[in-house]
């Protein structure tokens, strides 16, 4: 045996992104109208979505982050009145679905984007798959999302910013 640098063990470099947990941290679902809306609703009714990202560092001076992936899903009967307003609501189901990662050796100016684009993408589809879940086990055709492009959700989000700045008037 010899000491050469060869022959001593090599400490194993950490992977850049480590997914540290994986959890429900709210999940709400109501039917307001229940038991009555299973026997009236006579078609379909209008799902609309709400998606948003938040990422935050879990303890100052750490890279340990927290993101949440918080998907909101209100159903409304198709119209009422004859067409002139908005239906009933059928149900509403809101889910914040959140994972705690840890970034090592990642560079500052990617921080955002990995947090923002990369973590949502690991999420998602479970996600995805518990909204779909408990739409149908509350008794109504199970809301399956579409795939969700986050680089454009994070591009248009820091385009909005950028511009909201730029019309901020300096004093």
């Amino acid at each position: 045996m010899s000491d050469s640098p060869a022959a001593q063990p090599q400490a194993a470099t950490p992977p850049p992104l480590v997914i540290n947990i994986q959890y429900i941290k709210d999940l709400s679902f109501e039917v307001p109208g229940a038991p009555a809306v299973y026997t009236t609703l006579r078609s379909a009714p209008r799902v609309d979505i709400n998606l948003d990202v938040q990422g935050r560092r879990v303890q100052e001076g750490q890279n340990v982050f927290e993101v949440t992936l918080a998907i909101r899903a209100e159903a409304t009967e198709a119209t009422t009145n004859g067409g002139k307003g908005p239906g009933a609501r059928v149900f509403l189901a809101e889910l914040s679905y959140s994972g705690v990662f840890t970034l090592n050796n990642v560079p500052e100016n990617t921080v955002e984007p990995v947090l923002l684009v990369e973590c949502p993408r690991i999420l998602f589809p479970f996600a995805r798959n518990i909204l779909s879940e408990i739409t149908r086990d509350g008794g109504f055709p199970p809301v399956l999302l579409q795939p969700i492009d986050f680089l454009a959700l994070w591009q248009s989000r820091r385009q909005q910013a950028a511009a909201a700045a730029a019309a901020t008037p300096k004093v």
